[in-house]
């Protein structure tokens, strides 16, 4: 008997339907949101670091997915991978065989941290950290894991007792006794180490919420810390890895920083089929699978499947093989050091700070009394709004697609597909230009837009 399936035809049907149909089933807040800021948009295919509408328009990538296009949209050696993987039809998730792609991608992964061992696959970021945690806590035998102020490392309720966002966290709790420490304060680090029930430390080199490195030399001295107490440091590189900052991990970035567990997932699904991987130290692994018994005391349904493991495969061939990191690198600098010769000219520009193809623009209160009159009236509603007034004509004048760096956050990040060059920096910057300008003319259609933002954020108090 054969199912009749007809995709194309469900999606030349339906599609129309498709924010109605999020309204109805998903979360309905999340069109009403696209609605309120003009971000329901239509977009019928994607390329590499473009977007088209039923109108042919291209419309720039500068969000990646939150990181997931490192390579951008459907990369010809990611999507043959994938062809490949299906037309082979493998024994796939037998679960008592030993497939060889696991091994091969956890080999090639590996092979850029030379002083971890092994490799457990899963299907997510928060997997990965949820992981690290585990492991860290067992093998320590401490209940304990710091993490830092602003931190995010996924929202499941091992991950969320490690965000530093509170907005995250209201209304989950009780979470796991973790504790919150300064990014960049040792004295704090190691307070918290003497009291002797800290299994490691989890974070992230950048963080992503607002775009802020960890000192010069404090990842160094944090693990000589940690060690001393007997305790870990997990590298959470869900979204700064696999090339983002110019390296291909960001801890890289500082000699003589070795983590004992590093986080990986987002870019390394080639944008298809989600994988998360948590790498460590040879030790750690034979601890937690200590006998036959424990064989499977941390494990995950679809962790090793085929077409993610194929993915992850295609994926590093092209960062190797098509110097991604290399271009993340002068890309990166290229579009960082245009962006901060702007901040002299701007007023409500305070910085532009980051590593490689992942940049945070600051906004920050100017100095002439009109615009600083203006300020005042959009942070009495809601800190992050003048952000966001940013980013709406960005995408709606200038088809550029950007988002704000957390919630009440003035700061816009920006982290495009790395296989961006000249052409998308110029488009961007060009654009970040007429913005501004409108933005310190004192009037427009910016300003106007304010207001609209204004009465959203009043309305949701």
């Amino acid at each position: 008997m054969t199912t009749e399936f007809d995709l194309g035809h469900l999606l030349a049907e339906r599609g129309a339907e498709r924010y109605e149909l999020h309204s109805r089933h998903l979360n309905h807040q999340l069109p009403r949101m696209l609605h309120t800021i003009g971000f329901d948009k239509v977009y019928e295919r994607a390329e590499g670091a473009y977007f088209w509408d039923a109108d042919g328009d291209d419309y720039l990538d500068m969000l990646a997915g939150f990181g997931v296009m490192g390579l951008g949209r459907h990369h010809p050696v990611v999507r043959t991978a994938l062809h490949d993987v299906l037309d082979a039809g493998l024994a796939d998730l037998t679960r008592f065989d030993c497939q060889p792609l696991p091994g091969l991608l956890a080999e090639r992964l590996l092979a850029h941290s030379p002083h971890l061992d092994r490799v457990f696959f899963g299907n997510s970021g928060t997997e990965a950290a949820e992981t690290a945690l585990k492991f860290a806590r067992f093998v320590t035998g401490k209940p304990r894991v710091l993490y830092c102020d602003h931190a995010f490392h996924g929202l499941t309720t091992g991950s969320l007792s490690v965000n530093g966002e509170s907005g995250f966290r209201d209304g989950f709790a009780p979470l796991l006794p973790d504790t919150a420490v300064p990014l960049g304060d040792l004295d704090a680090l190691a307070r918290e180490l003497k009291k002797g029930d800290v299994a490691a430390l989890i974070v992230e080199p950048i963080q992503g919420k607002g775009v802020h490195a960890a000192p010069p030399g404090y990842l160094r001295a944090a693990q000589e810390l940690l060690h001393k107490h007997k305790a870990l440091l997990i590298a959470d590189e869900v979204q700064t890895g696999l090339g983002r900052t110019g390296d291909f991990y960001a801890y890289q970035h500082e000699d003589g920083v070795e983590p004992d567990l590093v986080c990986v997932a987002k870019a390394l699904s080639g944008g298809y089929v989600p994988v998360g991987a948590t790498l460590g130290r040879d030790w750690i692994f034979k601890k937690v699978y200590s006998s036959m018994d424990r064989v499977l005391v941390h494990s995950a349904s679809f962790g090793s499947n085929a077409q993610a493991m194929a993915a992850g495969l295609a994926v590093l061939s092209v960062l190797e093989n098509e110097q991604i990191v290399a271009n993340a690198r002068a890309t990166g600098e290229q579009l960082r050091s245009r962006l901060a010769a702007l901040i002299d000219k701007y007023e409500l520009l305070a910085d532009v700070r980051g590593r490689g193809l992942m940049i945070g623009i600051e906004f920050g209160r100017p100095d002439s009394l009109k615009l600083r009159s203006r300020w005042a009236m959009l942070q009495a509603a809601r800190k992050g709004l003048f952000a966001q007034m940013v980013v709406v004509p960005l995408l709606r004048r200038h088809r550029i697609l950007t988002q704000v760096s957390g919630d009440h956050l003035e700061v816009i990040k920006l982290i495009p597909p790395l296989i961006i060059g000249e052409r998308e920096v110029d488009r961007f910057v060009d654009a970040f230009t007429e913005v501004m300008d409108d933005a310190h003319s004192g009037g427009g259609l910016m300003w106007d837009f304010g207001k609209t933002l204004i009465k959203q954020a009043v309305a949701n108090r």
